[in-house]
């Protein structure tokens, strides 16, 4: 067998238990390409190295395990920067490997240098600054101890990056022993988990407790877990924007999603409620719009990996499995739950103002969109209006992951991370992609991907020929004098086809050719494309803008 760097490398990766590495070639990455045709894990070659860093975050973020990214040197590894961020601020395990110049040339003016010497760009800080762990891989002889601290690194929340000279990959590496990666570590807060159950021994028995799980169960793979804690506690449980599939949506129990694009039902339990009990999310903005003052008259306990943003009972724990489990046998009851109506899940949806452009309504679309999907389905949603509406209206398939990218917010962020999710899922099921025009001129072009490898994943591509929230921000607080964030009409289903002729694509204006569509898509086996024509001037379902529209009529 092979015994150069890449080689051990890519059987390191692959006795991880990882089968696919997503990157973009190129000369200072090539070998570890070579090194992937004779080994089991595939090597995909994406459009744009930032949609290969968010499939390898949409990868990891299905299998519970690492994903994999690639990318050569100079602007090939500029461009992972900002899908590592968005690995780094959600704390999803990805491991980089990027390729630079050989060792002899660093600092004396090797294309594409980033040894921070002699003036050049400094890889190990530019990367250092959005990931865990950091390293240039100066020997063959540290390959090893490198990857088992990336790894280890990666574990714990977030990427880890490893910096490979070409020379390096290239170099012989033998009497390798076999990479022992240590198995993860569980960390718990054993006075601070003291505390939160004392906290909900007491709420127990003078009120209502209410649960707003977070992200860190989906990493985690905690969900029966928190279901048998709601159940143990007679909780109400919502959930953070970017956490919808940690809870069963359908359950009476369900109060729906937190902050600005959350759910009135969540906010009347908490007016009730003894104590909130915040699980593996730290609060964000985006999760507890509206809620501050609710929660400041409220015991707030915490458990997760890290403490939220605002005062709280807080109990560290790095395996909300373990913990959870744990609460739930502890404060487990025969006591028959409370929220026993049927139609208890029905959520309230935001009001919004009436909009009498062209195309489809948000929550038409989108219900008929989760009506649609079977359970299973993992749905992948990007950024701006098409993500609030997803957020705030889609009701998530059992079983399906559901997937917004809250933590830097990148547009086009959905395409890649939804196609590292079809990999993972490769076989059963099916991946659905929800996105906006302006998201899909980012790194739409990823459909590419999605048809050349016949991968069974859906792209729905709400059309308003806008950067629409942007339209609604400048309307709203910019006196509506201009628009920078209008285009001129564009005809993207008919676009996709021309250029795909074998991929099964559709454009609807009603909600009748919406269903037949969506038929056609989901029975299709391979890849497909859904345009949906909408209006530019639609207020989604983000309390920032509704508030702020309420506020301009009373105010004269």
């Amino acid at each position: 067998m092979p015994n150069r760097v890449v080689d051990h490398l890519v059987r390191a990766v692959s006795a991880l238990g990882v089968r696919h590495i997503f990157g973009v070639d190129g000369a200072n990455i090539e070998d570890l390409y070579d090194a992937l045709f004779d080994s089991e894990v595939t090597g995909v070659v994406a459009k744009h190295e930032f949609s290969a860093a968010t499939m390898a975050d949409g990868y990891a973020r299905v299998t519970g395990g690492l994903g994999v990214v690639a990318a050569t040197s100079g602007g090939g590894a500029m461009n992972l920067v900002a899908g590592l961020a968005e690995s780094y601020a959600s704390r999803v395990p990805v491991l980089a490997l990027v390729g630079q110049p050989p060792t002899a040339l660093e600092g004396r003016g090797a294309f594409q240098d980033s040894s921070g010497r002699a003036g050049a760009i400094d890889a190990v800080r530019l990367f250092g600054s959005v990931s865990r762990y950091c390293a240039r891989v100066e020997t063959a002889d540290r390959l090893q101890d490198s990857v088992v601290r990336a790894v280890a690194a990666a574990r714990r929340g977030g990427p880890a990056v490893l910096l490979l000279p070409k020379d390096v990959q290239q170099s012989g590496l033998d009497a390798v022993p076999p990479f022992r990666i240590p198995p993860r570590a569980h960390r718990r807060d054993v006075s601070g988990l003291a505390a939160v159950r004392s906290a909900l021994a007491e709420a127990r028995s003078t009120g209502k407790i209410v649960i707003i799980a977070g992200d860190q169960i989906a990493r985690d793979d905690a969900r029966a877990e928190l279901a048998r804690l709601a159940t143990s506690l007679d909780a109400a449980v919502g959930v953070t924007p970017d956490a919808k599939d940690t809870y069963d949506n359908f359950d009476p129990g369900f109060c729906g999603v937190a902050g600005s694009m959350g759910h009135p039902e969540l906010t009347a339990d908490l007016r009730s409620a003894a104590l909130c009990l915040l699980i593996g999310t730290r609060l964000p903005v985006t999760a507890r719009a509206g809620l501050d003052d609710l929660l400041a008259g409220l015991t707030v306990a915490s458990v997760g990996v890290a403490p939220p943003y605002l005062p709280s009972i807080h109990a560290t724990s790095t395996d909300l499995s373990i913990t959870l489990g744990e609460l739930a046998h502890e404060f487990a009851s025969p006591a028959i739950r409370s929220h026993a109506d049927p139609d208890a899940a029905a959520l309230t949806p935001l009001q919004v103002p009436p909009a009498n452009g062209p195309g489809l309504r948000y929550r038409e679309l989108v219900e008929i969109i989760g009506a649609a999907l079977p359970d299973g389905t993992d749905v992948f949603a990007d950024a701006g209006n098409t993500g609030a509406a997803a957020v705030h209206h889609l009701r998530v398939p059992r079983g399906g992951r559901f997937v917004v990218a809250l933590g830097m917010g990148g547009m086009g962020y959905a395409f890649g991370a939804g196609i590292g999710a079809a990999f993972a899922r490769r076989g059963p099921g099916h991946t659905v992609v929800i996105a906006g025009d302006g998201s899909f001129y980012m790194h739409g072009m990823e459909v590419h991907t999605a048809v050349q490898h016949r991968l069974p994943i859906t792209f729905v591509v709400l059309n308003n020929n806008a950067h629409a929230m942007c339209v609604t921000r400048e309307q709203l607080y910019y006196r509506d004098r201009y628009s920078f964030n209008r285009f001129r009409p564009a005809f993207l289903g008919d676009g996709i086809a021309a250029m795909f002729p074998d991929l099964p694509t559709y454009t609807v204006r009603t909600t009748d050719e919406l269903t037949g569509a969506l038929d056609q898509c989901l029975g299709t086996a391979g890849p497909s494309f859904l345009a949906i024509d909408c209006d530019p001037d639609e207020i989604p379902p983000f309390t920032p803008f509704i508030d702020t529209i309420e506020n301009s009529r009373r105010t004269p």
